[in-house]
C-alpha cells in the first residue's frame, strides 16, 4: 500500500490562511510560523502507523518491537534488556493497554488511533456556570487531584488536528472527527520518573513511559466524565485525534526543543501529555516566552548523543525530514525513520535525548539556579558553558537502579 504524504487535508487552504490568521498574535508569541501551504498532518503517516502498512518500514525488527510488549519473543541478555525489564515496562504499560484494545473489532485503538470512547453520557441537564475563570481553577483542580502534574487551558485550533484517522483493522484512513462545538482544549502534563529515565536506553526505562500512559489514561476518563455529568461535552485523548506539542505550547506548558520534545519549567523533557476536548466555558492560558527554545538554539546535546543520528544540528525549518513529519511549519525536525529504527533493534524506546537534556535536572537550588541562567538572555552563554563543562550526566545503570530501595 502507498499512502500519499499528508493529504487530503480535511481543511482546506482557505481555511488553513484563516486559521493562520485568526491565531497570527497567539501564534508570534509562541514562535509558530505555520505557512499559508500548511496542510494537516494525516495519522496515516505516524511512524507508528507506517511501520504496519509501509513495506519499506516494516521488518523483522519492527515487528520484534511490538512482539516484545506481549513478551512474544527471547528477551536480550544484558543489564536492562532481561526477562525481568521487560517484565516491568510491559506491566507499566497494562492499564492503557487494557483502554486501547477495547475497541479492536471496530478498528479503534483508544487513546493511540482514536480518541477515547465514553464510558458515561453527557448528563441531559447542564450545570450552570456563572464564572469561566472560577470553573477553570476548579478544572484545573480537580485535574490535579486526578494526578495529573501540569494543566493548561488553549482554544481548539483545528490546524494541529489530524486530517485522518486510522482503522486498525486494515489500517486504512478514517474520519477523525469530534462532537460539534467544541471550544477549548485541557492539556495535562504527567511527568515521568527521574531515575527511570536516567537508566535510558533500555527496557526498564520503558516502565516510565509506559507509567505515565497507564496513568494519563485513567485521568483522562475520570476528569472527561466529571465534566460530561455537568452536561458538557469531554472527549478524553491521548496520542489521538491531534497533535499535543503545539498544544501544550498554546495551554502555556513548555517550550519546544531541538529534541522534538516540550521543555517545561518543571521537569523539562520528562513529561508526557494528554488532552480533553470540551465545551464547557474556560478561560485559556496566556502564554508567554519561558527562553527555553532560546537555549536549544546554542545547545547540541540531544542530536550529538543521538545513537541513529536522527536529531538536527543546524537552525528550524519548513522542510519535512519525511513523510513522518510535518512540513511548512518552522520547526526542529527528526528523522523518524532513523529513529523508529533504532527502536526497533533495541525492542524497545529510546530516549536518551531525554535523559541528556540539560533540562532534564531535579529541584535542588544549584540546578534552579542553572534555569534561571538558562532562560535569561544576558546568562544564557554561561549556563551553555556551564553545562557543557559539566557534560553529560552519567547514566544509571539498570542493576543499579533495581538495587535502590
Amino acid at each position: 500500500m502507498n499512502w500519499p504524504s499528508n493529504t487530503p487535508s480535511a481543511l482546506s487552504s482557505d481555511q488553513i490562511v484563516g486559521l493562520n490568521r485568526e491565531f497570527a498574535e497567539l501564534d508570534e508569541k509562541l514562535g509558530f510560523e505555520v505557512s499559508n501551504n500548511f496542510t494537516q498532518f494525516d495519522q496515516m503517516n505516524d511512524m507508528f502507523t507506517r511501520a504496519f502498512w509501509d513495506e519499506t518500514i516494516r521488518s523483522n525488527d519492527t515487528d520484534g518491537f511490538f512482539n516484545s510488549y506481549r513478551m512474544e519473543f527471547a528477551p536480550r541478555r544484558g543489564d536492562g534488556f532481561t526477562q525481568k525489564d521487560f517484565a516491568l515496562r510491559n506491566a507499566a504499560w497494562s492499564i492503557s493497554d487494557i483502554i486501547s484494545n477495547r475497541g479492536n473489532d471496530v478498528g479503534k485503538r483508544e487513546g493511540f488511533q482514536s480518541p477515547i470512547e465514553y464510558d458515561t453520557p453527557v448528563a441531559p441537564e447542564k450545570h450552570d456556570i456563572e464564572n469561566p475563570a472560577v470553573e477553570t481553577a476548579e478544572i484545573k483542580k480537580i485535574a490535579k487531584l486526578f494526578g495529573a502534574d501540569l494543566v493548561g487551558i488553549c482554544e481548539i485550533d483545528p490546524r494541529w488536528h489530524y486530517s485522518n484517522r486510522v482503522d486498525t483493522r486494515d489500517f486504512t484512513p478514517a474520519p477523525n472527527e469530534l462532537p460539534e462545538g467544541m471550544t477549548h482544549v485541557i492539556v495535562m502534563g504527567h511527568a515521568m520518573d527521574k531515575d527511570l529515565v536516567d537508566t535510558y536506553p533500555c527496557a526498564l526505562a520503558g516502565a516510565s513511559t509506559g507509567l505515565e500512559y497507564s496513568h494519563e489514561a485513567a485521568i483522562c476518563i475520570q476528569l472527561s466524565t466529571y465534566i460530561r455529568n455537568l452536561g458538557y461535552e469531554a472527549v478524553a485523548s491521548m496520542n489521538d485525534t491531534a497533535l499535543v506539542i503545539p498544544y501544550a505550547i498554546k495551554a502555556g506548558l513548555g517550550e519546544y526543543g531541538r529534541n522534538q520534545m516540550v521543555l517545561t519549567p518543571e521537569f523539562g523533557p520528562r513529561v508526557r501529555f494528554s488532552k480533553i476536548f470540551t465545551n464547557i466555558p474556560l478561560i485559556a492560558n496566556e502564554p508567554k516566552p519561558l527562553g527555553i527554545r532560546q537555549y536549544c538554539e546554542i545547545c547540541t546535546k540531544c542530536a550529538t548523543a543521538c545513537p541513529p543520528k536522527a536529531l538536527p544540528f543546524g537552525e528550524p525549518t519548513v522542510e519535512a525530514e519525511n513523510q513522518s513529519t510535518i512540513g511548512n511549519v518552522k520547526k526542529w525536525s527528526a528523522n523518524c525513520e532513523k529513529c523508529f529504527g533504532y527502536w526497533a533493534k533495541l525492542k524497545t524506546d529510546c530516549a536518551i535525548c531525554m535523559r541528556v537534556c540539560p533540562f532534564n535536572r531535579g529541584d535542588s537550588w544549584k540546578e534552579q539556579v542553572w534555569y534561571r541562567l538558562a532562560t535569561t538572555p544576558k546568562w544564557r552563554k554561561l549556563a551553555h558553558w556551564i553545562d557543557q563543562k559539566m557534560g553529560i550526566p552519567a547514566r544509571l545503570k539498570p542493576k543499579e537502579w533495581w538495587a535502590i530501595w
